[in-house]
């Protein structure tokens, strides 16, 4: 059983960064992808951003790249989202989530494939 509490959210301008964290409890936090989603009302939760085990491969959405860095610090069961030049269409909950699959390379395929979920931080881009 992992759990995942997620925190870093909260109000900035147009332009500023905020980094969020995903602390994880549970002993395979060091073997699984942790992914990034995100979600906004009357929207399907979509993927941000993620990292595998190895720290080595992270992965990003196209309007991710450039601006948000997916990082971990597995001695600290700790997975990050660095998020820079924020934009008031990048307003959501922000989820963390990690595989059901331990030491898988490739980013997992679906949102289902992901076993476990926080509970979500508000991030609010005001313009």
């Amino acid at each position: 059983q992992m759990q995942l509490v997620e925190s870093g959210g909260g109000l900035v301008q147009t332009g500023g960064s905020l980094k969020l964290s995903c602390e994880a409890s549970g002993p395979t936090f060091g073997s699984v992808f942790v992914g990034w989603f995100r979600q906004v009302p009357g929207r399907e939760r979509e993927f941000v951003a993620g990292v595998d085990w190895s720290g080595r491969n992270p992965q990003y959405a196209p309007y991710a790249y450039g601006r948000f860095t997916a990082t971990r610090d597995n001695a600290k069961s700790t997975g990050y989202l660095q998020m820079d030049s924020l934009k008031p269409e990048d307003t959501a909950v922000y989820y963390c989530a990690t595989d059901r699959q331990s030491f898988r390379d490739a980013r997992p395929p679906t949102a289902a494939d992901y076993g476990y979920w926080g509970q979500g931080t508000q991030v609010t881009v005001s313009s």
